[in-house]
């Protein structure tokens, strides 16, 4: 059975806006779909990818600067921010508790990766993380046991879920192994990171999910995205932009829908389109990639997931909500 499910981010900036986003992935989402904890970003950098994550890692402490989240060290005392992104979530996780408590089908909820958080999160001493060797390795490892504590966390509020899947998204991942994140001066661009070290980081994270009894993905709707690696490093589902792929891409996704991953297909635009696309159109897109790619609808259908192109924080709310619709009524027919 073919599923639909959102990338995670809406549009809103308040609370309420938070808790219709909720209401509609639960309605529009429910059993026979893949639900999913909703992100607002707008209500602040706490509700953010970034801040949502850095609440997550209890091993160490961040606050904010001008220039946005930094490290600053392993007391064991946050900062004031960093303990707000960490509330933040917890009345999140909390609404989802009161209206989802009974949910008896598959669940997924979404995490910063290590690459996207080192390209992000400065040093204590200033500059990204992604600049140390080994201050990228603690945070990794830190994110790790952030991750396997929320899979948890999560197993515990919806004790009847069949299948929790953990969503890692790296949007900066492409180019952390391009040597394309610009230093904090500017004018410099940092290192490239091997695909070895890479694949070890990502490895780490997606295996303590996997050991708290999540199912581990992999999101990233950047040019390039390096799919083999991230199976190799253990993903068990790739979330892409099908209109991104090159041919690389095309042949990775169609080797882990045939070695039995799964794979969500980003089909419908991510923010409001000049011309809304149809049913019609998106299972027509989709049937054509599986006959590009030499795979049977009927025997690929089951591992396939629909999606937006990337999150949907710049969409107006009608789009976001008229998305999702499209997407269900979309996969319950190539089902």
């Amino acid at each position: 059975m073919t599923l639909a499910t959102g990338i995670g981010s809406f549009p809103g900036t308040e609370q309420r806006d938070f808790d219709e986003a909720l209401r509609l992935v639960l309605g529009e989402l429910g059993e026979g779909a893949l639900p999913f904890l909703p992100e607002v970003p707008g209500r602040g950098v706490w509700a953010g990818m970034v801040g949502r994550t850095l609440g997550l890692v209890g091993e160490l402490d961040a606050d904010l600067q001008p220039a946005g989240w930094r490290l600053t060290g392993t007391s064991g005392a946050p900062a004031l921010d960093q303990r707000r992104a960490r509330s933040l979530l917890g009345q999140d996780l909390d609404a989802l508790e009161e209206q989802a408590s009974a949910y008896s089908g598959a669940f997924k909820v979404q995490v910063t990766g290590p690459w996207t958080l080192a390209a992000t999160v400065e040093r204590p001493r200033g500059d990204k993380v992604l600049a140390d060797h080994g201050a990228r390795r603690d945070l990794a490892q830190a994110l790790a046991i952030g991750v396997a504590d929320h899979v948890a966390d999560v197993r515990r509020r919806l004790p009847d879920a069949t299948r929790i899947v953990l969503q890692l998204d790296e949007p900066a991942l492409p180019a952390v192994l391009g040597g394309g994140v610009p230093t904090a001066s500017g004018f410099g661009r940092h290192r490239t990171v091997h695909p070895p070290e890479a694949s070890d980081a990502l490895a780490g994270v997606l295996g303590a999910a996997r050991d708290a009894g999540a199912e581990p993905w992999v999101h990233c709707c950047a040019p390039d995205t390096p799919l083999a690696l991230l199976r190799g490093a253990g993903a068990d589902g790739l979330a892409v932009d099908l209109a991104l792929l090159d041919a690389a891409g095309h042949e990775a996704l169609a080797e882990a829908l045939d070695t039995g991953g799964a794979v969500a297909l980003g089909v419908v635009p991510s923010t409001d389109p000049a011309e809304p696309p149809t049913e019609k159109d998106v299972v027509g897109a989709v049937h054509r990639w599986l006959d590009m790619v030499g795979l049977d609808p009927g025997e690929a259908a089951d591992r396939l997931v629909l999606s937006p192109a990337c999150g949907q924080a710049g969409a107006s709310s009608g789009w976001a909500r008229q998305s999702l619709a499209l997407l269900r009524s979309a996969a319950a027919s190539l089902s």
